[in-house]
């Protein structure tokens, strides 16, 4: 497992090695200066999404910035330490993966209240991929322009380089777990 506080020392080790500013290394990871300042100090855990933008904002690939900071090779994510993220619009995501070096893979728990509408979410690069399964409720979700309506049990999947959205149009709350393999374009830095 990364340990957060190492992690933290070797980005700010990195960022200031290199005369770059918080919110010089935010802007160009498109992260928030509190969320990179957290890191840094070892107080929050990115997702592999987060870790590969700041990555990309540091001219670095993902597997150079976390170099021998895997301790571990099973990596146990206690419920303590998962991110528990609340949404607008009183839906509630968890994110239940632990990050792992050079993977952009994430697997995320969401529960939406009835009739909440989660958003429509922009197409990922290709060869990005969701699968989504439901544990409880109804859920609607959007793949480009076509609906389907998803029961408890059911589960599909998509290739994620779509817009896709989700919703709960139903009386009663719906859970469902999202696995999404996310690949990200590299730009190349000067």
């Amino acid at each position: 497992m990364i340990d957060p506080v190492s992690l933290g020392r070797r980005l700010h080790a990195v960022r200031t090695g290199r005369g770059l500013a918080l919110s010089a290394l935010a802007r160009e990871a498109g992260v928030s200066v509190s969320m990179l300042s957290a890191i840094e100090r070892g107080e929050k855990t990115p997702t592999v999404v987060v870790l590969s933008r700041i990555a990309d904002g540091l001219g670095w690939s993902l597997s150079r910035l976390l170099a021998d900071l895997e301790a571990d090779r099973v990596i146990v994510r206690r419920v303590a330490e998962q991110d528990h993220v609340a949404e607008p619009g009183g839906w509630h995501r968890t994110v239940l993966t632990p990050v792992v070096p050079g993977v952009n893979f994430e697997w995320i728990r969401t529960t939406l209240p009835a009739g909440c509408d989660a958003g429509t979410f922009p197409a990922y690069a290709p060869g990005s991929h969701e699968f989504v399964a439901v544990e409880s409720g109804t859920l609607w979700l959007g793949v480009g322009s076509a609906e389907h309506v998803l029961a408890a049990g059911d589960s599909v999947y998509f290739p994620a380089d779509v817009t896709h959205s989700y919703a709960n149009r139903g009386d009663e709350p719906c859970a469902y777990h999202v696995a999404a393999l996310v690949m990200r374009p590299r730009s190349a830095r000067t």
